[in-house]
């Protein structure tokens, strides 16, 4: 993404060549030998043996048209996940776009065609369905348009001699003031809730918790977001910057008070963070910016979390809501096949998809509205009446569900308001963000870029990490801890050029 303080006249970098702080700058002919033979299996893999398994799977499903369409997805979505895996260079966002779309949007709704079972039911015609997958298509298609054009543009460097200022830093006084701020705001939490010891029992009981301490309304649930995202956002951007302090400057990892603030820190994290308390996907948020924050650098730690990231959300995320109900109301899943839950649990995003078709066949787009209910999301219903609830949440009252805590994928967020040409403008536009954004990340993390205080290397991390969290929707439920993490972010950044920490 571009920044107002970039300079016109400054030399740009090459998008090729032996300087590209994308690519990794040790090996390079090892790894060049390592990916010819590593590359065959992971394509072969991903693209044709897996769909291949599925689609020999028992069950009802029909081979139609939304079978092909979506073995065609599957595979495209395959493709580009082995291409950023390959890659020799860190594409951070890309690489948890696609990965996102070959499970969750590829490999899982493949599943639920070939054996005939949703986790979420359709209640719409079949066509809807083929019209929903031919819109993700069309998403993806013009998302990798954006990238393209990016990746056309070259980086230009910033003028610091005479203006002064510099690369996005965090200064050093204000980034004291978010620990401190991280340890107030948590610590109210936990006390709000009634100790540490509520965090390691389930879900349901927060949830309890958060309803008993009285931050929530039958009217409005933002008290309980406020709650909840600065008890739990500010301590782990405090963690992500002191971690990057500790893996850049030797003279920090020297300092006995640096290093105890980190371990605090961790503990403060350990609590209010841990998977048992929080949702699955904001715990995948927590690990992966950790990972990509303690090795800025490591292309083997990018491959690794994008590789093993497939596997684990398609044989133990099912599994990994262990922690959502006590002990009376957890109900452990019972199949004889490891497709089986991919087809009845968690993955709804392609038949909401669907459904959100024949909703707005009945009832017409929103042009915006509910784009604005999600960007307003801190505004008390009862001060706005006629706030539009989530899109789920609207979809599923429609269906009739009882349950309406439904996913709404972006794809279908950009449909709801905007039809298939403001769709297909928003990923253009997202995906040429991404690029820009890899790309300066890449920049930030070498050795040339701005050192331990670098904003960008701490920002680019945590919202790969919440990717999946905004892919999977809805909006409005995932913007409150997004609104928070960019508050802190402002607090801490500084343009001068000697306001940021420094490696030593």
């Amino acid at each position: 993404m571009t920044s107002v303080h970039e300079a016109a006249p400054s030399a740009p970098v090459p998008e090729h060549g032996p300087q590209d702080p994308g690519r990794p700058s040790a090996k390079p002919l090892s790894w060049a030998m390592l990916s010819r033979a590593f590359a065959v299996p992971l394509i072969l893999g991903l693209v044709c043996f897996l769909p291949a398994v599925i689609a020999a799977q028992p069950g009802t499903g029909v081979r139609d048209s939304a079978y092909w369409l979506q073995l065609v997805l599957t595979c495209f979505a395959g493709a580009r996940l082995a291409t950023m895996i390959l890659s020799t260079r860190r594409r951070l966002l890309q690489g948890v776009f696609w990965m996102f779309v070959y499970i969750a949007m590829g490999v899982a709704p493949f599943a639920q065609v070939v054996i005939g079972q949703t986790p979420t039911p359709m209640v719409g015609p079949r066509s809807d369905l083929v019209t929903a997958i031919a819109l993700v298509l069309v998403g993806c298609a013009a998302f990798d348009l954006g990238a393209l054009l990016a990746s056309r543009r070259p980086l230009r460097r910033r003028a610091t001699a005479r203006s002064g200022s510099g690369p996005a830093t965090a200064h050093r006084g204000r980034l004291r003031l978010l620990v401190v701020l991280a340890f107030a705001a948590s610590g109210y939490y936990i006390v709000k809730l009634g100790g540490p010891a509520i965090f390691f029992t389930s879900r349901q009981e927060i949830s309890a918790s958060v309803a008993a301490s009285g931050v929530v309304s039958d009217e409005s649930h933002v008290g309980s977001a406020f709650l909840k995202g600065f008890g739990t956002v500010p301590a782990l951007l405090g963690l992500l910057f002191w971690t990057r302090r500790l893996v850049t400057s030797r003279r920090a990892r020297r300092s006995p008070s640096t290093v105890l603030v980190w371990c605090a820190l961790l503990v403060l994290n350990a609590i209010v963070n841990n998977p048992i308390s929080n949702a699955r996907y904001w715990f995948v948020t927590v690990l992966v910016s950790l990972l990509f924050t303690a090795f800025p650098s490591s292309a083997a730690m990018y491959r690794s979390v994008l590789a093993t990231g497939v596997i684990g959300a398609l044989v133990l995320f099912p599994y990994a809501d262990r922690f959502r109900y006590d002990s009376s109301g957890y109900r452990p899943v019972d199949s004889s096949s490891v497709f089986e839950p991919l087809a009845t649990k968690d993955y709804d995003q392609a038949v909401m998809f669907a459904n959100t078709v024949s909703w707005v066949d009945t009832r017409g787009h929103t042009y915006g509205r509910q784009l604005a209910g999600s960007a307003l999301f801190f505004v008390p219903r009862s001060v706005w009446s006629g706030k539009p609830d989530d899109t789920g949440v609207r979809v599923g009252q429609w269906m009739g569900m009882n349950m309406t805590n439904l996913s709404a994928p972006l794809w279908t967020e950009l449909w709801v308001d905007f039809g298939a040409p403001g769709m297909v403008g928003a990923f253009a536009l997202i995906g040429y963000a991404a690029a820009r954004t890899d790309r300066r990340y890449a920049r930030a993390v070498s050795r040339d870029g701005p050192g331990p205080g670098s904003v960008l290397a701490i920002a680019a991390p945590l919202i790969a990490g919440y990717t999946f969290i905004l892919l999977r929707g809805p909006l409005l439920q995932s913007v409150g801890k997004l609104a928070i993490a960019a508050l802190c972010l402002l607090l801490v950044t500084s343009f001068r050029s000697r306001s940021g920490w420094r490696a030593r």
